[in-house]
């Protein structure tokens, strides 16, 4: 076995995700124009980094070995999804408002009890959630306080009534 590591720095995060994606107009209307994304910049080579709140970029598109291409078939390693953090209960439920608009069908919708998270595809079949977290002091947890994690089905339309209009 090996020797035991100090924990990574309590401070680190995933700062962004780079997706291969097949045309990247699509993907841009999928992250924008659905789910509010702003274009930070369009660079010639094939390749878009997006934001939420002006940071230089969340997400990176590129089909720059991916271009036209079809997604990875099933069966096959690579990235489960991408997940999608949203600030408030409202956010989310304007999230998911905006999906259902659009018409993009949902995988599922689950209660973690830490969480409360939408499932759904890009144009690519990338697996994306959408999802906010509950207050670290309502976290469900066992008896020695591990997390005692669950899921169950989200309410939907209890969550669409959380949204800000």
């Amino acid at each position: 076995m090996a020797e035991s590591v100090a924990p990574i720095t309590a401070g680190t995060r995933i700062g962004h995700v780079h997706l291969k994606v097949a045309d990247l107009d699509r993907a841009l209307g999928f992250y924008c124009d659905v789910l509010g994304f702003e274009l930070m910049q369009r660079m010639s080579s094939g390749a878009a980094f997006i934001s939420a709140g002006g940071y230089h970029h969340h997400i990176g598109l590129n089909t720059w070995e991916s271009k036209g291409g079809r997604p990875p078939p099933h069966g096959t390693t690579g990235l489960f999804h991408t997940a999608i953090l949203y600030p408030t209960r409202a956010a989310l439920a304007d999230a998911l408002y905006r999906v259902i608009t659009a018409g993009i069908p949902l995988d599922g919708a689950s209660d973690h009890g830490v969480s409360e998270a939408l499932y759904l595809r890009d144009p690519d079949e990338n697996g994306v959630e959408l999802y906010r977290d509950r207050p670290t002091e309502q976290w469900p947890r066992n008896a020695d306080g591990s997390l005692a994690m669950f899921t169950h089905r989200l309410d939907l339309d209890d969550l669409l009534r959380e949204r800000e209009t």
